[in-house]
């Protein structure tokens, strides 16, 4: 989320831009991959498996400036004008008979963005999108402990998990990981919980300021309430949906942000109708409100109180071609005040784009 920092962003952390050494990159795939292959030997049956996607985009606005003058909305990723890079993921899993292991490497503008508070500490730190160990004492229980991705929220980072390409204001500006030790429950009849602590929201590697958060979520047949208590902010969220028919599928999200000691919150509201064509061609609305006060500075700009709002319309059709999905996108944004500029670089309170991405899962 770069156009504005996480509200979970540790403030006073001064974040460090390190080079990657190629020789270091290969040493670190060759310690992971062979502390995985000594735990292969000692399981009868454990598997490994890889996974992962790599994007492209071309993104170009309608009614505003393409050149040195681009803007963009102000949610994350996909906001670099025309031909622009997406990410590689590459997900590196070991599973064993009752423990395993992920490693999620990210290469890319869309990656960087995802763990902008990183690297803190280690070179490889800019690249570690997700990076935990699990253990199942039984079939109910579950505990895991790491870096993993948020628990709120109805997008992902990977585009290849989400329908529409560009991301919403909800997930723009809630938690985008974890590092910390949670423990999953499934309580039997569709009933679900976890239970979680965690570092400050979004610091990956190591925990500098001697704070926790901690993190809940109860969930029934698909439909998740989650809570997030992280350095005096708090965040309740409802992700979930439902199957209208065999073709027609509605997700929803919900959330609230405050904090403690400011008057600076959010709140929002997302509907995600979508509607499968066939077996390779589905098309999708985004359907997004979202409020700010306190001068959050989410939207770009503010009335005198310090408070803003944003309409967001998003249009996304699905086509795949094997494991390729096209995804050919348009998105009208229409703020409450002038966040945006028109193609004369007068105040504007609309900004419309076009976006083609291209997405190969594998």
């Amino acid at each position: 989320m770069q156009n504005a920092p996480s509200p979970y962003y540790f403030q006073n952390y001064t974040h460090m831009k390190t080079t990657i050494i190629t020789n270091i990159k290969k040493n670190y795939f060759i310690l992971f991959f062979a502390a995985i292959s000594s735990l292969t030997m000692a399981q009868e049956s454990p598997s490994i498996s890889f996974s992962g996607s790599i994007d492209a985009y071309f993104r170009g606005n309608l009614n505003a400036p393409n050149d040195e003058n681009a803007i963009a909305q102000g949610s994350s990723f996909a906001n670099l004008p025309g031909f622009s890079l997406g990410m590689a993921n590459i997900i590196a899993s070991y599973e064993g008979e009752n423990f395993g292991a992920v490693a999620d490497l990210v290469f890319g503008p869309r990656g960087t963005d995802a763990i902008f508070a990183s690297p803190m500490y280690s070179l490889t730190g800019s690249i570690l999108n997700q990076l935990y160990v699990y253990w199942s004492p039984s079939e109910s229980v579950t505990f895991t402990m790491g870096n993993f991705n948020t628990f709120l929220g109805y997008e992902v980072i990977s585009p290849s998990g989400n329908f529409n390409y560009s991301t919403s204001y909800l997930f723009s500006y809630g938690p985008f990981s974890h590092t910390g030790l949670k423990v999953d429950f499934d309580l039997g009849n569709d009933w679900s919980a976890m239970l979680g602590v965690f570092n400050p929201t979004d610091l990956t590697e190591f925990n500098p300021t001697g704070d926790y958060a901690f993190g809940a979520q109860l969930g029934y047949a698909g439909q998740y309430l989650n809570a997030l208590s992280s350095q005096g902010g708090f965040e309740i969220d409802y992700t979930g949906g439902f199957n209208a028919s065999e073709s027609f599928y509605v997700g929803i999200n919900a959330a609230h942000y405050s904090e403690s000691e400011t008057d600076i919150s959010f709140s929002g509201f997302a509907l995600y109708p979508q509607i499968s064509m066939s077996e390779t061609s589905a098309f999708g609305v985004r359907a997004e409100y979202f409020a700010e006060t306190g001068n959050f500075g989410a939207i770009g700009a503010s009335d005198a109180e310090g408070d803003a709002s944003v309409f967001a319309l998003t249009l996304t059709a699905n086509f795949d071609v094997g494991a390729l999905s096209i995804k050919p996108e348009l998105r009208f944004d229409n703020a409450s005040e002038e966040a945006f500029i028109n193609n004369t670089a007068d105040p504007s309170k609309s900004l419309s784009t076009f976006f083609l991405a291209t997405v190969l899962s594998f």
